[in-house]
């Protein structure tokens, strides 16, 4: 790329990164146009390919992006906290909060978003991008399963029940018929509570 500086680079591509989120966590991909992207990084459509192929390209980065923080949002969260106990309650909270207040975690966790994504991408450019995200467990779950009052000693399948744990979140915003039922966020507490006892049984 003649003309730009590697530092001026850098500061492009991390704007579009940028305004992209914001545009995506909003209006979602579909409504995203790569105009909208580069009018709000105050930079041209010729420049916004020089760094992305297509939209497509530019979303997939955002979201490999979100899903690295939200990692490191968990771990962040538990840093400096010795109890495996509430370790976990703290992760299953961290994980809650960051679905219900990031658009784009949600989609790609909850909803499956790299599997809709199948009609953009090859066989090839999935199998990369998923590698890209892969391998990295929830919280400190690989300390949890070697400690004697931890109820599961398969991390993987810890790991799963993490996972699985999240579609809880989908029951956000649903209408209820009578105002004497518990709001989302009380049922919520409610489960953290009951898995942590759950995993922790035998201590």
């Amino acid at each position: 790329m003649k003309g730009f500086s590697e530092k001026e680079r850098e500061r492009i591509r991390e704007r579009l990164l940028e305004e992209g989120q914001q545009l995506f966590s909003r209006f979602g991909p579909e409504r995203t146009r790569v105009k909208d992207v580069t009018d709000a990084s105050d930079i041209g459509t010729s420049t916004f390919y020089s760094f992305f192929d297509s939209k497509q390209e530019l979303y997939i980065e955002v979201l490999i992006r979100e899903h690295k923080a939200f990692h490191e949002a968990i771990e962040a969260a538990i840093d400096g906290v010795e109890d495996p106990r509430e370790q976990v309650h703290i992760t299953l909270e961290t994980i809650f909060e960051e679905l219900e207040s990031n658009p784009l975690i949600y989609s790609l966790i909850v909803e499956g978003e790299l599997y809709s994504l199948r009609t953009w991408l090859s066989d090839e450019e999935r199998s990369r991008i998923v590698e890209r995200i892969r391998g990295r467990r929830l919280g400190a779950i690989d300390e949890w399963v070697s400690d004697p009052s931890f109820a599961v000693d398969d991390p993987a399948v810890a790991d799963a029940l993490l996972r699985h744990i999240v579609f809880v979140s989908q029951a956000q915003g649903v209408q209820v018929d009578t105002d004497e039922h518990p709001d989302y966020e009380a049922v919520r507490s409610v489960l953290v509570d009951i898995i942590v006892d759950g995993l922790f049984e035998s201590s």
